[in-house]
């Protein structure tokens, strides 16, 4: 480097760069040695290598990237090439059968349950002459989980079903290796019929966002010197779910509470007790909430209901939950200092899949969340766990009780008459009153009751001046009863 003045000489404070002896160096340092020096693009690795054994190196890089690009050129040729054969030879297959299906026996069936016979045929129409060298048909119901974790990817797999059968002609010949020519013009069906696990080998079917529960039957046709060709078909399996059971029709409740602060300094609480009638329920039923909210603290509180579903994966150690929102309801603001009640608010159970809680790798369950919104905090929630069946309540349990509590009115009802209408002896003039109504206007004994229902009032019985004899009261005979008329 050169100094300000041109005389060569280096600037003090700096050391100066020298450059290699290179062949037919001139003394002058070329631009390119500059950038090699600095460390600038195209400089070699090795800065001893001469100009020769760099033009070499080139000429081997352009050759490694020709090949490079002949195999890439290969690649893409061989891609393009099953591109266009695929669809080929999906069109061959198509040209060969005319018909490749699975038909149940019961089209109209919705479901199938634990124990149910899936039954069918498997129908074959050929366009032209075919060998077929076997028709196998399987039976599958498996549930499977995958969702990315990170750079891995969660995967499992679970079976519920595993069925496979050859099946056969029944009119037509076979040869000695067991395979049968198809011929265009006729129908041919396989027929086939398995048997689904008892209960508690089995799970309804289901399809969500990171797995699913599926059944179907697939047919396989096997032919000589051909791919196997394949066709499936889904069934749903919907496993009985009573809410009848003891432990579904126990009530079920709890109560929770939150101090509310505002900037660390105590703003009151916010409670709330509630509980619901039972825990099974069907879709299309109502959920009767019976509830109590308290607001002490300083802002306006809105409390809430909602039906929640809960989706939990599992699969490589690791869970995934997913939660939903169904259906909700709200109430009325509370003020400061102020309560309210639910009394028999209802929300209604929407179209869902029942729960399922025998699967080891997916679980759906559902509950009630009962919640205050509190602006400025996080919510009050209380969760009632749900438990939604496919066999909806019958009643028989509120039934019996309300039964027996009207055979208990009747009979004191019965024993009440029985003693007005055998009275033991009139009453004497002496003893009666003479007049035992009551001056001022009846007053109800209820102040809340609904409009269509008329007050309960209190009345004192009150007998007629002067008490009739019992030649006077007429009697009516009714069998071995007597009838009284009541005053």
């Amino acid at each position: 480097m050169r100094s300000a003045n041109g005389s060569g000489v280096h600037a003090p404070g700096r050391a100066a760069h020298c450059s290699p002896a290179w062949p037919g160096w001139s003394g002058k340092q070329p631009r390119a040695a500059s950038a090699y020096k600095s460390g600038g693009r195209g400089a070699p690795r090795n800065p001893s290598s001469s100009p020769a054994l760099c033009g070499s190196r080139q000429t081997n890089e352009r050759e490694g990237n020709k090949s490079k690009h002949q195999n890439s050129h290969r690649l893409y040729q061989t891609r393009l090439y099953l591109i266009h054969i695929e669809p080929t030879m999906v069109a061959m297959t198509k040209r060969l059968l005319k018909t490749f299906e699975v038909v149940f026996s019961d089209p109209t069936k919705a479901f199938y349950c634990s124990g149910d016979k899936v039954a069918g045929r498997v129908v074959v129409e050929v366009n032209e002459m075919t060998r077929v060298s076997a028709m196998r048909v399987l039976g599958i119901g498996c549930a499977k989980v995958e969702y990315p974790k990170g750079k891995q990817r969660c995967r499992e797999e679970v079976d519920y079903l595993r069925y496979e059968e050859v099946v056969h002609l029944d009119d037509q010949p076979a040869d000695t290796d067991g395979s049968v020519i198809l011929r265009p013009g006729n129908k041919y069906e396989y027929m086939f019929g398995f048997e689904l696990p008892q209960q508690g080998q089995i799970v309804s079917s289901y399809k969500g966002k990171f797995g699913y529960v599926q059944y179907f039957v697939k047919a396989v046709m096997e032919r000589p010197s051909h791919p196997p060709q394949e066709v499936k078909k889904n069934f749903e399996v919907e496993e009985p779910l009573d809410v009848n059971t003891p432990d579904l029709l126990a009530p079920t409740g709890g109560a929770k509470e939150k101090k509310v602060t505002c900037m660390f300094i105590p703003d009151g609480q916010v409670s709330l007790n509630a509980k619901i009638c039972r825990r099974g329920f069907c879709e299309g039923e109502e959920i009767c909430i019976d509830a109590r909210f308290e607001n002490t603290c300083s802002r306006i509180v809105v409390p809430k209901a909602a039906i929640i579903a809960k989706h939990t994966y599992q699969a490589g150690g690791r869970t995934k939950i997913c939660r939903q929102k169904l259906s909700s309801v709200r109430g009325n603001h509370i003020i400061s200092g102020m309560c309210d009640a639910w009394q028999g608010k209802t929300i209604r159970v929407p179209k869902i899949k029942p729960s399922i809680l025998g699967c080891n790798l997916i679980r759906v369950e559902y509950a009630l969340m009962i919640y205050v919104h509190i602006p400025g905090s996080e919510k009050l929630v209380l969760e009632l766990p749900l438990v939604i069946g496919t066999i909806p309540h019958n009643g028989f349990g509120s039934r019996t009780n309300s039964m027996s509590s009207q055979e208990g009115s009747v009979g004191s009802a019965s024993n009440s008459w029985v003693s007005l209408r055998m009275p033991s002896a009139p009453p004497s003039y002496c003893d009666v009153t003479r007049d035992v109504r009551l001056d001022q206007p009846l007053t109800p004994l209820l102040d809340d009751y609904d409009g269509d229902d008329s007050p309960i009032f209190m009345n004192e019985p009150h007998f007629p001046f002067p008490p009739p004899a019992y030649s006077e009261v007429d009697e009516e005979y009714n069998g071995n009863a007597r009838m009284l008329p009541v005053c």
